[in-house]
């Protein structure tokens, strides 16, 4: 079963197809899209069909930075429901911890956290892959529109420390220098915003707490009604877990809470294994990583959780049935 997403995700994707002279009707077509999704922002779409759209339109139009412009003009009022709860929050802080908690419902493909130390903090924000090929436009359209909702909240003047993207520079950075200023690096070991503690306790003057407990109500009853399966879970742990090298079922399951038993049993009652699907997020972001084609090998393997690249050319023969010097050297040919 694929993951889907709100159609509210191809905000603007009209004006900016046809701004660079293709037909946005055609192009959904192709990927298997109603054109319903362009007018009812609340319909559940795939999400693997949301990404092909970005990529094909990207190449289609030549613009590498197709998801971004998407982005640009995103408003607080495109996250539907989530915004409710998100404008009432009494701080920064809380506004973007109910952007993470409810971010299944915008995208059951993202993964989202903020991590805190020494006054510095994170928001990542990572796309479950489930597929080959190149997931550009939809990270930089999900970095953008978390990027545009802080300023909502912080004011026009507001900068992020860094914006950190894991695929290369584009062949024009302009725009992105435009919207995240020079603070914007590429090639880095995750997605997402680097700010300031101080941004996170910044007040939210439009707070209401009355009206934020009401939302989070509706909101709570939604997500009991469709919460993740096992699998969807463990996979989304994963993807932040490997990179650590500290991706055991006993770290998943504290993740979790809960213990490695149940993490077996319940993967057992969805017919796969713990082992199993490491296995398939490992062959998926390798997959992702050597089509990018700029990492050495040996990065390559530390962000996929092993301690050597040995370890790592043993596991990829293994699994693609060839070296993956001699893979990368086959797609770099294609």
């Amino acid at each position: 079963m694929s993951n889907l997403v709100r159609s509210a995700s191809l905000t603007n994707y009209a004006e900016v197809a046809r701004e660079a002279g293709l037909d946005p009707l055609a192009l959904l077509a192709d990927v298997g899209l109603n054109p319903a999704c362009l007018h009812d922002p609340d319909l559940r779409i795939p999400s693997g069909a949301v990404r092909r759209l970005l990529e094909t339109s990207a190449n289609a139009s030549a613009m590498d930075n197709f998801g971004l412009r998407m982005a640009e003009t995103r408003l607080l009022s495109n996250l539907g429901v989530v915004a409710l709860v998100a404008r009432e929050e009494p701080t920064v802080r809380r506004v973007v911890r109910a952007m993470l908690r409810y971010s299944h419902l915008l995208n059951e493909s993202v993964y989202a956290k903020l991590e805190e130390d020494e006054g510095v903090a994170v928001i990542r924000e990572e796309l479950i892959l489930g597929h080959e090929g190149s997931s550009r436009q939809a990270t930089e359209l999900l970095v953008g529109v978390m990027f545009r909702t802080l300023k909502y909240f912080l004011g026009p003047d507001w900068s992020p420390t860094r914006v950190c993207f894991t695929h290369a520079a584009p062949r024009d950075p302009g725009l992105h220098i435009r919207l995240f200023g020079y603070v914007v690096a590429f090639g880095q070991d995750f997605n997402g915003l680097v700010c300031s503690t101080r941004d996170m306790d910044a007040p939210n003057p439009m707070a209401d707490p009355v009206m934020a407990r009401y939302a989070r109500q509706i909101l709570d009853a939604t997500t009991a009604s469709g919460r993740l399966d096992t699998i969807g879970s463990v996979r989304h742990i994963l993807l932040v877990l490997l990179p650590s090298g500290e991706c055991s079922i006993d770290q998943v399951a504290q993740q979790l809470g809960i213990d490695r038993r149940t993490v077996h049993r319940r993967l057992l009652r969805e017919s796969t294994t713990f082992t199993e699907v490491v296995n398939t997020v490992r062959r998926e972001m390798a997959v992702h990583y050597l089509e990018d084609g700029k990492r050495p090998l040996s990065q390559v393997a530390e962000l996929l959780g092993f301690s050597a690249l040995s370890a790592f050319s043993r596991w990829h023969k293994q699994q693609f049935g060839e070296v993956a010097g001699r893979r990368r050297r086959s797609d770099a040919r294609t």
